[in-house]
């Protein structure tokens, strides 16, 4: 008994990693459950007793993949508390490295909203409450760094963090998610730059 209790985790976890590397190499619709037990080395009851069905365990992948941008966002922007500038910045830099490397497949979040537009689907729930969190948290910052209009800077800056994720998949490591960086500097500066004074004798 306690032998068929630890054995149960053990099948989940490999059903979610293997689930979660086909999911995000091939897309999500275009894997099977069988194909995932199989590959997995479990059964289809083990994987229905943890998750319930398919699209449920699309929906724990994809809230594993929310979890692992927050970690890597957190760790390129707490170098720079105090200067929201700073770790916009950062955070491009990291969003470049990941953007070009070879066989890069884009966010598995924002490749699940194109797979799945049904509003219903527990996969497409997360992934737009995701992007709804990371939208809120580059307001955040925008108005932190005293931004004229905070939320259009956001919103920019969410335009070309999408942009990365696709035109990766679209043009590879020499494509223009390189320009990302480049780009944020410029749009952060228009929006933070101090107006010219329009009566300078008056002073």
């Amino acid at each position: 008994m306690p032998r068929k209790t630890a054995e149960a985790p053990r099948a989940a976890e490999r059903i979610l990693t293997t689930a979660g590397e086909l999911f995000y190499r091939e897309g999500a619709r275009a894997i099977g459950v069988d194909e995932i037990v199989a590959k997995a080395g479990a059964t289809k009851p083990s994987l229905y007793r943890a998750f319930g069905s398919k699209d449920q365990l699309i929906a724990r992948y994809l809230q594993d993949q929310a979890e692992q941008f927050w970690a890597y966002f957190d760790a390129a922007v707490e170098p720079h508390a105090g200067d929201p500038k700073a770790q916009l910045l950062a955070f491009f830099d990291v969003l470049t490295e990941r953007t070009t490397r070879k066989g890069y497949r884009g966010c598995g979040l924002s490749n699940a909203v194109v797979e799945y537009p049904e509003p219903s689907h527990p996969g497409r729930q997360v992934a737009v409450d995701h992007k709804a969190d990371l939208r809120k948290r580059l307001r955040d910052l925008t108005r932190a760094m005293d931004a004229r209009k905070p939320k259009k800077l956001a919103d920019g800056l969410l335009l070309l963090i999408e942009g990365a994720y696709i035109t990766s998949q679209l043009f590879g490591s020499d494509g223009p998610a390189g320009a990302a960086k480049s780009a944020a500097e410029a749009l952060i500066e228009a929006h933070t730059r101090q107006a010219p004074d329009p009566n300078p004798s008056a002073a």
